[in-house]
C-alpha cells in the first residue's frame, strides 16, 4: 500500500492519493493537502466542509456527493465549486483525509 508523509506524519493512502485511514489525519495537516490541490489558504467555509465531509464519513462510512454537500453542509453548490475547484467532493475528500466518496468518478 503507498504512503505519502503529510505535514511530517507518513499516512497510508490508495493509488489516488486519498488517506485509506481517516484516523491519520489531523488539522494540521489539511494546509498542506489544501496546498497540494492547489488551495493557497484554509478559510472558515473551507472547514465548515472539511469538518462536515469529515462527520459524514465517521456516521456513514463514506464522504457525501457534491449533491449531499450543497444540501446539508450550510454551503451552496456554487460556492463548493469556488472553494474546491477542480471537484468539490474530491478535492475536499482529500484535504479533509477521508477515502474517495462512493460515487465520486
Amino acid at each position: 500500500m503507498p504512503t505519502k508523509t503529510v505535514a511530517g506524519v507518513t499516512v497510508d493512502v490508495n493509488d489516488e492519493g486519498f488517506f485509506t485511514d481517516p484516523s491519520q489525519w489531523t488539522e494540521e495537516m489539511a494546509p498542506e493537502l489544501a496546498r497540494e490541490e492547489g488551495i493557497d489558504s484554509l478559510t472558515d467555509p473551507h472547514w465548515t466542509v472539511i469538518r462536515f465531509m469529515r462527520k459524514e464519513q465517521a456516521e456513514k462510512g463514506t464522504g457525501p456527493t457534491v449533491r449531499g454537500l450543497g444540501k446539508t453542509s450550510g454551503v451552496t453548490v456554487k460556492e463548493l465549486y469556488q472553494l474546491f475547484p477542480k471537484g468539490p467532493a474530491k478535492i475536499a475528500a482529500r484535504v479533509s483525509g477521508i477515502p474517495k466518496p462512493r460515487g465520486c468518478i
